[in-house]
């Protein structure tokens, strides 16, 4: 357009972007690629240290002390709170998303997971108040997955709706690096404390478990303090504009998603099983495997927890990498073809665990079955924040992106380190590959069926539309 969305809401319009300012809509893309990108990064670093502590402080600090196992599992139920609530996040961010708009909601979900996290770590411990200590962490926790719910489906629709025309699966590579980049930074952080402070398994009382394990939830607050800055410096989408300037915005985005883009939310959500099920497999099953005892007293790599850690480290860097490679590719050559490759590529990829992951395997090998999974999971994740909000029009695309993408967060994620952990110990090994092949053969049935988005136009309003709806109901 020759002039800015503020024109279409009927403001001052503003000079044409130029190659010099690169403007979307008056805003610089530098901005908007930073906001989209520094927003889910903080999302994702609350959400994976939770995930973090879920293993190492919470049974020790939030659940009766007794039995560990009990501890553990019931520390692992909040951490899956999450899960259940994200769908939920998203109905709920995504009626206002469509309804309101973009940025506001972007900010009000990263100020919610900013609070829920700082306030997770000025909790009081279970030895301090007893089960109201258990209860208050369930509750943030949710209010942990409620914030990330909304926040993916905005950041992809801050990216790709301010793109250059033919480099929308470019421009959505900025809010998926949050993902990879948020686990490094939390990852990182425990790891250092843990390393300073002294491991868990040697002192239950020591300074991690007395003060240090709430430093990464604290620093969260510094985290949200720039990504607000950096968001509240935006203005709306010029898509987004341009719909509330002609009245079309859905009255009920979530009831008219479920009439008029059900095929497309059930198909957006299966191809995102695979993404979900192979990174929580190599990440968090992984890990757990790594670190178990060698045969015959256990059935895991015997690594230490550092270690281990240290390695998935190297491969999550590799996944950093493959993000733009797949983005330009998605922009080139199309979003279906390369998908339908990639998950093809995963279903072999499965059926290599028995190879790989032998208790001899040497570290190199280790090292190279997980790189080999981040870079994968790196090329079939690229290219989802273009896919998911190109399968829905403008008046219900935040609603729509957001509850396929977080309906597949229970599918892929929630349930896959229980499965491959029952599997691993009742069937060895090689049937945690034949579960992520089986995730992999759901994605690519439902990449057959879908449509090719790549010229989508953003700005078309086709479901349930409320001409004359006036600006702000």
């Amino acid at each position: 357009m020759s002039t800015s969305y503020r024109a279409a809401a009927g403001g001052a319009p503003t000079a044409p972007a130029t190659e010099e300012t690169d403007l979307a809509g008056g805003v610089p893309r530098r901005r908007i690629a930073l906001a989209s990108m520094v927003g889910t990064t903080i999302e994702f670093y609350d959400f994976y240290i939770y995930a973090a502590a879920a293993v190492t402080v919470f049974p020790h600090l939030f659940f009766p002390r007794g039995n560990p196992t009990t501890a553990l599992l019931a520390s692992l139920a909040t951490f899956g709170l999450a899960f259940v609530a994200r769908p939920l996040g998203s109905i709920l961010f995504g009626h206002f998303g469509d309804r309101r708009g973009r940025k506001s909601t972007l900010v009000a979900s990263l100020l919610l997971m900013g609070v829920a996290t700082f306030l997770i770590g000025v909790l009081p411990t279970y030895h301090q108040v007893g089960l109201l200590a258990p209860v208050l962490l369930a509750i943030l926790r949710f209010t942990q997955g409620l914030a990330l719910g909304g926040e993916w489906s905005g950041a992809a629709l801050l990216a790709t709706e301010t793109a250059k025309p033919g480099r929308r699966a470019t421009a959505g590579i900025w809010p998926q690096l949050g993902a990879p980049m948020g686990y490094l930074f939390a990852t990182s952080i425990f790891l250092v404390l843990l390393k300073v402070l002294g491991p868990v398994d040697i002192d239950t009382d020591g300074p991690f478990l007395t003060w240090g394990w709430r430093i990464p939830f604290l620093l969260s607050a510094v985290m949200v303090a720039v990504g607000l800055y950096v968001r509240l410096r935006l203005a709306e989408t010029p898509v987004f504009a341009k719909a509330m300037a002609t009245g079309e915005r859905a009255n009920a985005p979530i009831a008219q998603v479920f009439r008029g883009s059900w095929r497309q939310l059930i198909i957006g959500t299966l191809a995102m099983v695979v993404p979900y099920t192979i990174f929580y497999t190599v990440t968090t099953w992984s890990l757990s495997y790594g670190t178990a005892k060698r045969p015959p007293d256990g059935v895991g790599l015997g690594y230490a927890y550092a270690d281990f850690l240290q390695l998935q480290l190297i491969a999550v860097v590799f996944f950093v990498a493959a993000l733009p490679v797949t983005g330009m590719l998605a922009d080139r050559f199309g979003r279906r073809p390369l998908l339908l490759i990639f998950t093809a590529g995963i279903m072999v990829y499965g059926a290599t665990f028995g190879i790989f992951l032998k208790p001899t395997a040497s570290t190199g090998v280790i090292l190279a079955f997980l790189i080999i999974g981040m870079v994968l999971m790196g090329l079939v994740f690229g290219p989802m924040s273009a896919v998911l909000p190109e399968l829905f029009p403008t008046n219900v695309r935040y609603t729509g992106s957001g509850v396929t993408y977080n309906a597949a967060s229970i599918l892929g994620a929630a349930v896959a380190p229980f499965i491959t952990t029952w599997l691993v110990a009742s069937h060895g090994v090689a049937w945690v590959g034949g579960y992520l092949s089986t995730a992999a053969v759901l994605s690519f049935l439902a990449l057959l069926v879908m449509r090719e988005t790549r010229d989508t136009e953003l700005d078309d309003i086709t479901v349930g539309a409320a001409p004359g709806a006036a600006p702000g109901n």
